[in-house]
């Protein structure tokens, strides 16, 4: 497959479905009598967020031939995601994902992706190399190496983009998705020496490296020769880390609704600010804030703050740099 476009600011692979998440609070699913339904998935978030702030994004996935499927593919256009490399796959059906909401920190999920999410089956076919090594950004995830084909079509990609600046890896674990942790870690470490940059909470990083702790982590990251190595603190904030400069940051506090679509509005943030070439302060502060105001609202991928509206919340408050 190969493109006859200008490069994208940004591709993104992995997760795609419908997410299906209550209108009622702090109640359980099988109390609840009322749902809206959204497009999720945190790969396509990423997509929806970054195309807020103006940047062109697309999407490596697969949907079942389903009305979900339609919807999903219909719903990332509509989000400013090009859609061209969402693929049909007629023997699985598009994933479903149900939530709790129970704020300030308490959203669980329910993940219907049997027998086989379609994005686990992205195989070679559905890749256009041409169009990943030109990418600016190139993102992918962690659940994306959970599985054949996806597996290998990863490092298919990765090979094919040479470690290129700006090749990000969201260690988003699931463990629901793996056998064990021990197959993960093996295969984000592999992962690793591909790729530029790596996001993740504490927990993640335990997995991607065996450490919890901040620095340390960041500095095991780096060690398996990624740029800069980003590790979320929860309430502890952000700490980011280079060879020759770390940064760390506060959080930015909102009343929580749904904190489900936070991370993914930080990865589009992220991406909006390494192609602007700011400080990584300036970045984390920006990215904190729109996964902030994301964690503010209900859903996910309609959730995403555009650019103006991050620029005016650090404006009109002290979340500025120190």
């Amino acid at each position: 497959m190969t493109t006859d476009t200008n490069a994208f600011d940004l591709i993104t692979i992995g997760r795609i479905g419908t997410d299906i998440y209550p209108l009622q609070d702090r109640v359980g699913l099988e109390d609840v009598e009322t749902f809206g339904k959204y497009l999720g998935g945190s790969a396509t978030n990423v997509a929806v967020a970054a195309a807020r702030h103006g940047l062109r994004s697309a999407v490596i996935t697969g949907v079942g031939d389903d009305p979900f499927g339609r919807f999903c593919t219909r719903e990332a256009d509509r989000l400013g995601v090009d859609n061209r490399y969402i693929f049909v796959d007629s023997e699985n059906p598009t994933p479903v994902t149900f939530c709790e909401i129970f704020p300030p920190d308490d959203f669980p999920l329910y993940f219907y992706r049997r027998p086989k999410a379609p994005d686990l089956n992205i195989a070679e076919e559905h890749l256009d190399l041409e169009a990943i090594r030109n990418a600016r950004v190139y993102w992918s995830t962690v659940t994306g190496l959970s599985e054949e084909p996806s597996r290998g079509s990863h490092f298919t990609a990765w090979q094919a983009r040479g470690r290129r600046e700006h090749t990000i890896l969201d260690l988003d674990y699931r463990p629901m998705f793996w056998e064990s942790a021990e197959l993960a870690r093996e295969q984000v470490q592999r992962a690793l020496q591909y790729v530029t940059v790596a996001v993740g909470n504490k927990e993640e990083c335990e997995v991607a490296v065996g450490e919890t702790e901040p620095q340390r982590a960041a500095d095991a990251l780096l060690d398996h020769g990624v740029e800069i190595a980003i590790v979320k603190q929860g309430p502890k904030g952000v700490l980011a880390k280079t060879r020759e400069e770390t940064v760390e940051v506060p959080p930015y506090w909102v009343d929580v609704v749904n904190g489900l679509g936070a991370g993914d509005s930080f990865g589009g943030a992220l991406t909006h600010g390494l192609l602007s070439g700011w400080s990584l302060d300036r970045i984390l502060r920006f990215a904190n804030v729109a996964g902030a105001i994301v964690a503010s609202r209900r859903e996910c991928s309609t959730a995403m703050p555009e650019t103006h509206e991050i620029d005016a919340v650090l404006k009109e408050s002290d979340y500025v740099e120190d």
